[in-house]
């Protein structure tokens, strides 16, 4: 079974920069694309970052354009998300999760295994 977890996560003030983890294991991590969504409390589920099975593309929503990153170890079979400059808005779980295809994407249902997630507050 493929399992995956995330850490990184916690309170901080705004502006301030967290780098979440997500280390997989059992299966070959390195054919999938990788992806994170959060979800805030009362909201929908939604995406954040994906990046393609050996990083050559990367996608990211509007609201974080120029201010998260999303990254892979394949050796290490770990996939990161820099946030920088973080706002209120940002509160909210966050999960990383694998997808079927090697390609990016950047619907949920594409993505067969997901983290247990990992809290970001962001105080104002």
């Amino acid at each position: 079974q493929v399992q995956l977890v995330e850490s990184g996560g916690g309170l901080v003030q705004a502006g301030d920069s967290l780098r979440l983890s997500c280390a997989v294991s059992g299966r070959t991590f390195s054919s999938y694309a990788m992806g994170w969504f959060r979800q805030a409390p009362g909201k929908e589920r939604e995406f954040v970052s994906a990046i393609s099975w050996n990083g050559g593309s990367t996608a990211s929503a509007d609201s974080v354009k120029g201010r998260f990153t999303i990254s892979r170890d394949n050796a290490k079979s770990t996939v990161f998300l820099q946030m920088n400059s973080l706002k209120p808005q940002d509160t909210a779980v966050y999960y990383c999760a694998k997808a079927q295809t090697s390609g990016l994407t950047l619907v949920s249902s594409y993505y067969d295994y997901w983290g247990q997630g990992t809290q970001v507050t962001v105080s104002s």
